[in-house]
């Protein structure tokens, strides 16, 4: 439980790392924003990352995510990975800082209701089995950077400096794909500061397939630089696999306390998303998802969510997910049904047709 600092407005589903309730972040953040600022800022001190993207006079530009950071020699962008060196913004393209694991199919996978590998969608072009896929995996990779900063992270840890972390090129991970690997997705973190290495994977391991079915699947915040995010829908297209966003919150302010982030870009390639959607109807090519964190992600933020997202195509389906107190938000409850329920109905009501609750075991009563 937390005091407001700007209307003093005292509740359980105000966060102490915050300090601040919904309703001041909403209609009033231009009082609060140098205090959520400093939030991040303070949030990022102990994995040495740099507070906000980097303004430095006569930087280096990096142009693939909304923050667009400009470096100058030997600084590092707000995704901790890409940076100047020697006047050229490198990091994230001829080898990747990730993990990696086989996952069975089916997996629980934010696309798994309507995905091939979770449903058989697409057979027999683009799933080996006519439902689930059991007897085959996907290749999960962990990309461990992000263009975001989200105080739920529920996978934080990357940002933790690993003694044995070993860079990997597109090359060998690509090999680790074989008879049985079915499909790639990459998460994170996030995708996008390693997008071209991810992309050249993708295209490496499709030529090892042979024309056998391979679906490549990307799970993002949807920040990236557009021309990129051209590349990702080419080869999900025709490889049958899908792009899922991770909308994380409806309005630009709340979006900016949670994430440290404008989502801005997100809106204008999902927007953009749109114009392909029809061309691949089955298996649905994006998958859109949010975390409904108590207090801040509430029905009116999935509301708006949802709203935007009918106004692209009302059939992307839409997966609502529960909280678990994560990172910095750890004072908060985890995602009551109460919660689930209201937020279901309110994505219904603006039109959505596919919506679903998601990790229904972590729901508390």
């Amino acid at each position: 439980m937390a005091r407001c600092l700007n209307c003093g407005g005292v509740s359980q589903l105000i966060s102490k790392a915050l300090e601040v309730c919904p309703d001041c972040i909403r209609s009033d953040f231009e009082k609060v924003r140098a205090h959520l600022e400093e939030v991040h800022r303070k949030s990022r001190e102990g994995f040495n990352l740099p507070g906000s993207p980097p303004r430095s006079l006569g930087g280096v530009g990096c142009n693939f995510c909304i923050n667009r950071c400009e470096m100058s020699g030997g600084e590092r962008g707000f995704c901790g990975l890409r940076s100047n060196r020697g006047g050229k913004i490198v990091g994230g393209t001829e080898e990747g800082d990730l993990g990696w694991y086989y996952d069975p199919l089916p997996t629980n996978c934010v696309a798994d209701w309507v995905c091939p590998g979770g449903t058989g969608a697409g057979y027999p072009e683009f799933a080996y089995r006519d439902g689930p896929e059991h007897g085959y995996k996907n290749l999960a990779v962990f990309y461990n950077a992000c263009s975001f900063n989200c105080l739920f992270c529920q996978n934080w840890q990357f940002r933790q400096p690993a003694p044995h972390r070993s860079l990997i090129s597109p090359e060998k991970l690509a090999g680790f794909v074989d008879d049985k690997t079915s499909c790639i997705c990459y998460f994170g973190g996030d995708p996008t500061p390693q997008l071209p290495h991810s992309l050249m994977t993708a295209k490496l391991a499709r030529e090892q397939k042979q024309g056998k079915i391979f679906r490549v699947c990307w799970e993002t915040n949807g920040s990236m630089n557009s021309s990129l995010l051209r590349k990702m829908v080419e080869i999900s297209m025709k490889s049958g696999g899908c792009i899922k966003f991770d909308l994380k919150a409806g309005s630009e302010e709340i979006n900016r306390a949670l994430c440290g982030v404008s989502n801005q870009r997100t809106w204008e390639n999902l927007n953009w998303l749109g114009r392909w959607i029809k061309k691949r109807p089955e298996p649905p090519l994006v998958i859109a998802s949010t975390l409904m964190v108590p207090g801040y992600i509430d029905e009116r933020e999935v509301r708006e969510i949802a709203s935007f997202i009918a106004s692209v195509d009302r059939n992307i389906p839409y997966a609502l997910l529960a909280f678990h107190p994560q990172f910095y938000l750890t004072d908060l409850p985890v995602t009551s049904r109460s919660q689930a329920e209201v937020c279901l109905k309110a994505a219904q009501e603006e039109g959505l047709k596919r919506v679903r609750i998601g990790n229904l075991h972590l729901l508390t009563d």
